[in-house]
């Protein structure tokens, strides 16, 4: 797909974040934050703040001994323990770069997460991740700083990590795709609302909005070729699209009914929108419903022992 289409995804997104534990990243000040819009922080804030709950709630709720009932090692269960020391990091260092740069930092909403068991928790945990990997990538194209970018992208290499640890605890190839996948702020922000209960009246109002949810009926995961079948309560106009986004491709698929097949090249957790526009834009104008998460099998490993 062309790269036209890629950027037109990418629609004013952000979040930005660094670990005030971590010795070589600096607090950020007032001159550093002096060009950055703080609702961008605030919006990365957000998110993290719904990591750092999601993982206290399930560590809070499940010893190492129940984990290791559910088929997971004690060493993978201490991994857990570092990403939530992650997640809280996150949490400290966005909290007090916003009141460096004078603004009042979001607090954490009331959550609630569908998981009933350490399973669910660490399959759920692998979408979170993924999620919040593809909102680093989509706010990668609009931060102006070359302080932040690097910070963005440092905070990227972690939730990666987090998301590799948790995929390949649950089964799934961990660098299913070639590339990760970048989404929009309103898109990633739709994801999110599904998690998200109510948040404090104080809290400063972020300049997103959450599409009309879009639900995958068909179990996880699929593989290439494969039917999925959808739901929405969004009526629908005579002619509309799945469009799918995965790495750096966008493959609009028309439709006369909620099903879909997976094209080809569609690999790992991808993302799946109704859209008015078969070209492959993404836009706010051109989004009906969505995105959904998929998780699709890769095909087999190919490599070519001439290319050095």
């Amino acid at each position: 797909m062309k790269l036209q289409a890629l950027y037109s995804l990418l629609l004013a997104t952000g979040a930005i974040a660094a670990p005030s534990s971590a010795p070589p990243l600096t607090p950020l000040s007032r001159r550093q934050t002096a060009n950055i819009d703080p609702a961008i922080l605030q919006y990365a804030l957000t998110l993290e703040h719904l990591e750092n709950v999601f993982y206290k709630n399930a560590l809070s709720k499940w010893s190492q001994e129940e984990f290791v009932k559910a088929g997971f090692t004690p060493f993978f269960y201490s991994q857990l323990k570092y990403v939530a020391h992650d997640e809280e990091a996150h949490v400290v260092y966005l909290t007090e770069g916003l009141k460096a740069a004078g603004a009042s930092p979001v607090a954490a909403c009331t959550y609630k997460f569908p998981m009933t068991d350490p399973k669910e928790f660490v399959a759920l945990s692998s979408v979170i991740e993924g999620v919040g990997v593809s909102a680093y990538l989509g706010a990668a194209a609009g931060i102006t700083s070359k302080a932040y970018l690097t910070a963005a992208g440092a905070i990227l290499v972690t939730e990666a990590l987090h998301q590799s640890a948790a995929r390949g605890a649950v089964g799934k190839i961990p660098a299913a795709n070639v590339v990760g996948t970048p989404l929009g702020l309103n898109a990633v922000f739709t994801i999110a609302s599904q998690f998200i209960v109510s948040c404090p009246s104080t809290n400063v109002a972020l300049p997103v909005k959450a599409y009309p949810a879009l639900t995958v009926v068909t179990g996880q995961p699929t593989a290439q070729g494969n039917t999925l079948q959808f739901s929405t309560t969004v009526s629908l106009p005579a002619t509309y699209y799945f469009t799918f986004v995965s790495g750096l491709d966008i493959f609009p698929v028309a439709a006369s009914s909620l099903s879909a097949a997976v094209p080809a090249k569609v690999e790992g957790q991808s993302y799946v929108f109704i859209t008015t526009d078969g070209s492959g834009n993404v836009t706010d104008a051109t989004v009906l419903a969505g995105p959904a998460p998929i998780e699709v099998t890769p095909s087999s490993p190919t490599f070519d022992v001439t290319i050095l």
